[in-house]
């Protein structure tokens, strides 16, 4: 037998260099198409800073990984010039996460590709239970039917809670708007229910707004931000999130921006911490119903009850105005705070709080510039959050991650 190797197709060997040059590049490039980056591989190329033959090459590991489409066909936008180049796309049935959220009025369950594309949900649960092992295997199984009837693979699952989730442990240690106990073992329970279901892939558990302000980082209203704040109302209390540098800012321990308890009215409420005039129960939903002169019902829940409340009757009713203004000076005020420690470049709001922000944006931008040193010497920026179900896409980028760290490690 002749100890020569076989013939070796035309270019073969040098598509192989230029993808062994390029591997490093896998998880960058995939990032970049995940956040809408680079729609084109001309782009990628810049981005990358590499040879357009590299980056060809590194588009095509990932097409063939199933994770992105490279049009066949290149074409020129209208009015551009130079040569056309391959649009770049996330393959539309390519692999999911598995998102799961909790909060005070159900829980949902839902599928979601690369891009932050919510591909299915399962209808939400309005109850939930006191004991987090029976809320956790209701949502994994809802997860679970909805990958067995879209028979796509799943790469890992990610679960969004209303608590400060303590790291290395994955403790939710002040589930306040629930019944659990404090302290739960939430990403211990949520990855034992997930392989339970027979689903592959690593299991994650964070902060709902830290995986909202993620998601709207990646896809949303927070696209461009270099150091971004994002607070929000959530269905009960008010919680924050920072983004520094694309990464989540959680401290060292998981528990940082816990900006719902910040005293905005020394002589409000008492807040479920133990203090009075919180955030958390001075700019909520039920503040604002209680405000308004409105008894909360068991229909639909208090943030839908309320945002439903400013969307028809805050031209009309004086008490619902007053009560928005009443909930904007409370949160400007606690904005303003926010400003002058964390000096971010953006704020985007969610829940009630961007209903309020579209009731009347100029009072909230004022009240934050007047009240703080940054406002004033150049308005920050007050945008409301446009991703629907942010915290469910946020989830999902959590078992996203290691895909995006390293594609061929995570998939192959």
């Amino acid at each position: 037998m002749s100890g020569k190797a076989g013939p070796r197709a035309v270019g073969e060997g040098n598509t192989r260099t230029r993808l062994d040059r390029g591997r490093g590049a896998l998880g960058p490039a995939l990032e970049l198409v995940h956040t809408g980056r680079a729609p084109t591989r001309a782009v990628l190329t810049a981005e990358l800073g590499v040879t357009r033959a590299t980056a060809g090459a590194v588009a095509a590991e990932l097409e063939a990984l199933g994770l992105i489409r490279v049009d066949a066909h290149p074409g020129a936008a209208a009015g551009t010039q130079g040569r056309p180049s391959h649009r770049l796309e996330i393959a539309e049935d390519g692999p999911v996460a598995l998102a799961a959220q909790v909060h005070a009025d159900g829980f949902r369950a839902a599928l979601v590709g690369l891009g932050g594309r919510i591909v299915a949900t399962a209808p939400g649960c309005e109850t939930v239970d006191a004991d987090p092992a029976k809320v956790l295997g209701s949502v994994v199984e809802a997860g679970a039917e909805l990958l067995r009837e879209t028979g796509r693979r799943c790469v890992g699952a990610g679960l969004a809670v209303p608590s400060a989730v303590a790291e290395p442990e994955g403790l939710a240690l002040n589930p306040l708007h629930l019944a659990w106990p404090a302290g739960a073992p939430v990403r211990e329970i949520f990855a034992e229910r997930v392989r339970a279901a027979g689903i592959t892939g690593p299991a994650f558990a964070a902060n709902d707004i830290n995986l909202a302000a993620l998601a709207e980082h990646r896809h949303g209203a927070g696209r461009g931000s270099r150091d971004l704040l994002c607070v929000a109302t959530g269905h009960r209390g008010v919680g924050g999130a920072l983004v520094l540098d694309g990464r989540l800012h959680t401290g060292s321990s998981g528990l940082a921006l816990e900006v719902g308890h910040l005293t905005v009215n020394p002589e409000g409420r008492p807040c479920h911490c133990g203090s009075r005039g919180c955030l958390d129960v001075e700019a909520d939903p039920l503040a604002f119903l209680a405000a308004a002169g409105r008894e909360a019902g068991p229909e639909v829940s208090q943030l839908q009850q309320a945002n439903d409340l400013i969307r028809t009757a805050y031209a009309t009713d004086p008490a619902v105005r007053g009560a928005v203004e009443l909930l904007i000076d409370r949160l400007g005020l606690g904005l303003a705070g926010l400003v002058n420690i964390l000096n971010p470049d953006r704020i985007i709001l969610g829940g009630l709080h961007r209903t309020l922000l579209d009731a009347d944006p100029e009072r909230l931008r004022a009240v934050v510039a007047d009240r703080s040193l940054w406002g004033r010497s150049g308005q920050v920026p007050v945008l409301a959050c446009t991703l629907d179900h942010n915290s469910l896409v946020g989830a999902a980028e959590l078992a996203w991650q290691p895909v995006l760290d390293d594609p061929l490690a995570a998939l192959t």
